[in-house]
């Protein structure tokens, strides 16, 4: 998308070279040839005076994207304040001195695409090899510390008797079913593999033998590998939506970095998707109210959607100066609800009591409207 709207502004760029190299300025107009009375062409609006600087180059590329003389510094301190007040105005006609939504949606998108092509990933504090690390030492040493136990309880079973000793016998085999699962959630082998969850005394654990059983397959099954097949406890109980799942699931751990990409890549591509599927949630939002049309729920959702990217993109770029967390994730986690109360009250002329009981339903939609382009773009990278 961001190609897209470089092609057609180095386009634009270009036909205005194109249209400056065809003689001296005159009367008429290197446009369309029209006769020119005033500083600007009465049959096309070009301008008489056709500049050929770099100035003027860089001029036409903001002008292509955004119409910056003025539009931007009416439409930003509204958008960002008074996000209802906007979309009001725009609705009602007022579009001439504004940004339109899809205009603004796109170049929040491209400029997303270039500020995170250039700073990586400025949220990552960097020590995600050292986290790896003190994890993959905890885990070491909670398995370390579940042997001791073992240990230490077996040398005090050959001295036992009695109660004790049926005591002590529960104790190891619980402490070697927790070794087990362990071993089974990180990878390894289990060390005690005639150890079942469902042996011993099984009152403590409010799951009966059967559901036991049953994790002991599953168990069982992830050691072997045989997951999502015909045969396996865990399946989706459906043959060709368990080959899906295995191709996708193998896809993944052979290559997440690739996946990785893909999502990245996908989510500039189809971002657009994020408008139609929240177009029916703020529906549903606003549902009760009459004299409100479908248009005038996407000029709502795209510039929500807009300010939300460019806000997201500030704050990137305050991790990448070096700003406090505290500061930009404030800003990520409390400003996001406080600007869409202020746009549905403003847009929609609510009350403060029905704006704040409508955004939070909006609230909800719009996490179901991520998790659903998540999805999306998380099945495209798996497909692709």
């Amino acid at each position: 998308m961001g190609t897209a709207v470089e092609g057609g502004l180095l386009a634009k760029a270009l036909d205005g070279h194109s249209a400056g190299s065809a003689g001296d300025e005159g009367p008429n107009c290197l446009n369309c040839g029209a006769l020119v009375g005033s500083s600007y062409c009465g049959n096309c609006g070009q301008p008489l005076h056709v500049h050929r600087s770099i100035g003027a180059f860089w001029h036409d590329i903001l002008h292509g994207v955004l119409h910056f003389e003025g539009k931007f510094w009416r439409t930003l301190p509204l958008l960002a304040w008074k996000p209802g007040d906007l979309t009001r105005r725009y609705v009602h006609g007022e579009r001439a001195k504004f940004i339109s939504p899809m205009a603004l949606f796109l170049f929040s998108i491209f400029m997303m695409f270039a500020v995170f092509s250039f700073l990586g990933d400025p949220f990552s504090s960097g020590d995600e090899t050292a986290t790896d690390r003190e994890w993959s030492a905890g885990v070491a040493e909670e398995a370390g510390r579940l042997d001791g136990q073992i240990k230490a309880k077996t040398v005090q079973l050959n001295l036992a008797d009695g109660e004790n000793r049926t005591k002590l016998e529960q104790e190891i085999l619980d402490l070697k079913k927790g070794r087990n699962v362990m071993a089974t959630m990180t990878g390894e082998k289990m060390p005690y593999p005639d150890v079942k969850l469902a042996d011993g005394d099984i009152e403590d654990t409010n799951l009966s033998g059967d559901d036991l059983s049953k994790i002991q397959d599953g168990l069982d099954d992830i050691q072997t590998g045989n997951v999502l097949t015909s045969d396996s406890s865990i399946s989706t109980g459906a043959p060709e939506a368990d080959k899906w799942l295995a191709t996708a699931v193998k896809k993944v751990t052979a290559n997440p970095e690739l996946l990785l990409y893909k999502l990245k890549a996908n989510g500039y591509k189809f971002a657009w998707l994020l408008i139609p599927i929240s177009l029916p949630f703020v529906w549903l939002t606003i549902i009760g109210r009459r004299g409100y049309h479908f248009y005038d729920h996407a000029v709502f959702t795209t510039y929500s959607i807009s300010f939300m990217s460019l806000l997201f993109i500030s704050c990137a770029i305050l991790a990448a100066m070096g700003i406090p967390g505290a500061v930009w994730s404030g800003l990520l986690i409390f400003y996001p609800p406080f600007h869409m109360y202020r746009q549905l009250r403003h847009a929609y002329q609510m009350s403060r009591a029905e704006a704040l009981v409508r955004v939070s339903f909006l609230l909800v939609f719009t996490v179901i409207s991520l998790t659903l382009f998540f999805a999306i773009l998380l099945a495209l990278g798996v497909l692709g």
